[in-house]
């Protein structure tokens, strides 16, 4: 029992960099105390002694916030962040090392009795917010986004956001990153801020532009190669520096269309 316990204490101390001491583990984190009170439920519910085991579950809701109920199956090293608003049903079985954060509910989608809840294997981490529903599967060292609903299986070391949950691709970094870096230094930017396997559109139109630019660039230096051949001596020019290059935003532009037109309007 106390070796669990250190153990428990343990896993906050990894997981969560704002933990101070033990002391501190012990009494003031609820996801804690809703771990502890749960085993003495299931255990009573395991004995068939259902009705002290519920209490035992309402009692815990009530001082922690955190709804589990005594039927459900955790594993070792189950850590809760914050805690708050998670409610977790009653077939839904927890594999080892997973952690879910405030808000977190892993659900059913029907009133038949039987499994109707998730299943979670090794390794899962679920986001605030995040909402598992029905009798599916999450795989070992899935990643599920906050705020996310997700309502079918789950592959191992896959990544689910958005409602209804869509599964992240990550495409293969490119072998050949290092011109990209070269022309978002030159530009005056970092290229470290546009990675190639992050899920975001704005991301990857950078990364193709610096695509782009690499081969107009590569193209012109062929050319001036040429022109040299034959005699031709181009001028060296440098990039200017974006601080002192004049850009005029959308919303500005906007801005003056509407007061012309309002002027317009006016005469």
């Amino acid at each position: 029992m106390f070796d669990q316990l250190r153990e428990d204490i343990r896993v906050v101390f990894e997981r969560d960099p704002a933990a101070r001491s033990t002391l501190e583990i012990l009494t003031a984190y609820p996801g804690l105390h809703a771990l502890l009170f749960h085993r003495l439920a299931h255990r009573l519910w395991q004995a068939g002694v259902k009705w002290p085991a519920r209490m035992v579950s309402h009692l815990s809701r009530w001082l922690t916030g955190i709804e589990i109920h005594p039927g459900v199956v955790i594993g070792r090293r189950f850590f809760i962040d914050h805690g708050m608003g998670v409610v977790i049903g009653e077939t839904a079985i927890i594999g080892d090392d997973c952690t879910l954060y405030h808000g977190v509910t892993l659900g059913g989608t029907t009133w038949q009795k039987g499994k109707r809840h998730p299943t979670l294997a090794n390794d899962v981490v679920v986001g605030a917010g995040a909402k598992v529903l029905g009798p599916i599967e999450i795989g070992s060292g899935a990643r599920i986004g906050s705020n996310a609903v997700v309502l079918r299986d789950v592959p191992g070391d896959a990544t689910v956001v958005g409602v209804p949950g869509r599964l992240i691709e990550r495409k293969p970094r490119p072998v050949d990153t290092e011109h990209r870096e070269k022309i978002a230094t030159k530009m005056g930017f970092d290229a470290y801020g546009a990675t190639a396997d992050a899920p975001d559109p704005v991301a990857h139109a950078i990364n193709c532009m610096l695509d782009h630019v690499h081969v107009i660039e590569t193209r012109m230096q062929h050319m001036c190669e040429m022109l040299k051949e034959n005699g031709y001596e181009p001028d060296e020019a440098n990039l200017p520096e974006l601080e002192s290059c004049e850009i005029i935003s959308t919303a500005e532009e906007l801005q003056k269309m509407q007061r012309a037109e309002g002027d317009d309007k006016a005469h």
